[in-house]
């Protein structure tokens, strides 16, 4: 068992659901967003996803965006990832994983960012823009240094796309919770439930929803049938609006929604 796997299982053990929350490296600058992503994890985050900034992010909503493109400005270089993971692993004893597009891991080189992954202290990688079949590359390299592998699964994949997502996929299943982009919205889609349902279906054990929760009841809703809850612009916007602190707030009151009913 992976340990953002552990990390999912010692959540249900406690009777709750898992709450991941997404960062951007590098925003507001470096040394923050570490702060911010050890001060998440210190007020019930379960698992860590880090964003590296990536100029053509078409998965993300306008917040994130934001941030990322002030993170690039800035000067973000991609060692700067690989440092803010192993400042947040020395410091946190909870997983982090990094959400990335494909492009700049092809750049890096696929077996170098993986050492460099594994050497930090990561634990694995969201792959929104490439599919299990184009992946082989990246499947040997995660097998090869023990990384998660985390696919994404929408409403409007097909069973056969679920059949190979479900088989390449390690950790969970990122579950797209509706078509579009990151951000929040004021009621989530109904087809998340029906896609979770195709998912263990087919075979899928952690199953973990994104895109549009912003509250502790979307937490909580997402809970009673997912195994995970995924945020992301409501982290950014509380970072963006209060700091740190602010951040911790929204934390806490996001991880109070994964409490199961007995």
């Amino acid at each position: 068992m992976s340990r953002v796997e552990e990390a999912i299982q010692r959540a249900h053990a406690e009777g709750r659901g898992a709450f991941i929350g997404y960062l951007p490296v590098g925003y507001p600058d470096l040394d923050t967003s570490i702060r911010a992503a050890i001060t998440l994890a210190e007020n019930g985050a379960d698992v860590i996803e880090l964003g590296p900034p990536y100029s053509d992010p078409v998965m993300d909503g306008a917040i994130i965006q934001e941030a990322t493109q002030a993170a690039l400005a800035a000067g973000f270089r991609m060692r700067d990832l690989f440092t803010a993971v192993r400042a947040i692993t020395a410091s946190v004893d909870v997983p982090v994983v990094v959400m990335t597009y494909w492009n700049p891991v092809v750049q890096h080189g696929v077996d170098r960012y993986a050492d460099d992954l594994r050497d930090a202290g990561g634990a694995g990688l969201i792959t929104p823009d490439i599919t299990p079949e184009a992946a082989q590359e990246w499947i040997d390299a995660s097998t090869r240094t023990g990384l998660d592998r985390i696919f994404l699964a929408a409403p409007t994949s097909s069973d056969e796309r679920l059949d190979l997502v479900v088989g390449a996929s390690t950790g969970f299943v990122y579950t797209v919770s509706t078509m579009g982009i990151t951000g929040e919205r004021a009621e989530l889609d109904r087809a998340a439930r029906t896609l979770v349902e195709r998912l263990r279906a087919h075979g899928a054990h952690r199953a973990c929803v994104g895109i549009g929760i912003s509250n502790a009841e979307q937490v909580a809703g997402v809970l009673e049938y997912a195994d995970g809850a995924i945020v992301g612009t409501a982290l950014v916007r509380a970072l963006r609006d209060g700091g740190v602190e602010g951040l911790a707030e929204t934390a806490r009151a996001l991880a109070a929604g994964t409490r199961r009913a007995e």
